[in-house]
């Protein structure tokens, strides 16, 4: 199955990749068949947990090979790492203006992004929709970054950070089902709209595959970018989020957690 997989265009691993982590969202969300509520403070570190795996793939998986492709090509290393940083998070940024969403345990006069009509429900979804483009797009450029042939850039490297990406689903498709139940959805809405908020992660994982593989000069400036939306969404919404029933400690010790484990997969794996 292994050396199936490593035959495969980079576009097609990453397409794959991407279906992997949107099944494992699925996954997550189906937890609404067996629980109407979920206890906030797991919830939060839930919450946490998911910042943590995410902060840590950011630099293992993004950053430091994109130091390490610039540099390998005679770039100066710092250049396309803060460049493209910044433009990740700034995207994010004008994404989170336009689009219309609405964060978990805000009301809804809190709703960010342009006016709409749009009902609670969809605009809590497209909350999570929005959080999820940049781990699709991550995943997708890691597996496009493949094709490179730089050392920086490995098939395990590409596979642990989808593993991680996953894994940090799972909770995530928990924490959008189970209290869009609580709000009085039917079950299953609940969990088509949960693992709906993951089906844009295979999308974006293409694009962002087929888009270093067309333009390899890129490369190092989109790993960043990828680094750097992930971080917007951590900073900008689940760190918020988590902390918003003041389970702290539950959040902080899901987020070290979260860390911790993505760091172990990429260090001993990647």
């Amino acid at each position: 199955m292994l050396e199936w997989f490593k035959t495969l265009d980079p576009v097609m691993q990453a397409l794959i990749a991407t279906l992997f982590t949107w099944l494992v969202t699925a996954l997550g969300a189906s937890l609404v068949f067996m629980f109407k509520t979920i206890d906030r403070k797991v919830l939060d570190s839930m919450l946490g947990f998911a910042a943590g795996i995410m902060i840590a793939a950011s630099f293992w998986s993004l950053l430091a090979p994109a130091i390490e492709m610039a540099e390998s090509i005679g770039i100066v290393p710092w250049i396309p790492a803060v460049v493209g940083f910044l433009a990740g998070g700034f995207f994010l940024w004008g994404v989170d203006k336009v689009l219309p969403h609405l964060h978990m345990g805000f009301p809804n006069n809190e709703v960010e992004g342009i006016k709409t009509g749009w009902q609670r429900s969809v605009l809590l979804v497209m909350a999570i929709t929005l959080h999820n483009i940049p781990e699709g797009l991550a995943v997708g450029v890691a597996f496009g970054a493949i094709s490179a042939n730089m050392t920086s850039a490995t098939l395990a490297g590409a596979t642990v950070l989808a593993i991680g990406i996953g894994i940090q689903n799972f909770p995530e498709g928990a924490a959008v089902s189970i209290p869009l139940r609580r709000e009085g959805i039917s079950r299953f809405k609940a969990f088509w709209y949960g693992q709906l908020s993951g089906f844009v992660e295979p999308i974006a994982g293409v694009i962002g595959a087929y888009a270093v593989t067309s333009m390899r000069p890129i490369l190092p400036y989109a790993l960043s970018f990828a680094a750097g939306a992930m971080i917007y969404v951590v900073v900008e919404e689940l760190i918020p989020e988590s902390q918003l029933n003041k389970n702290t400690d539950a959040a902080t010790i899901g987020a070290m957690l979260g860390f911790a484990v993505m760091m172990m997969l990429d260090v001993a794996l990647g």
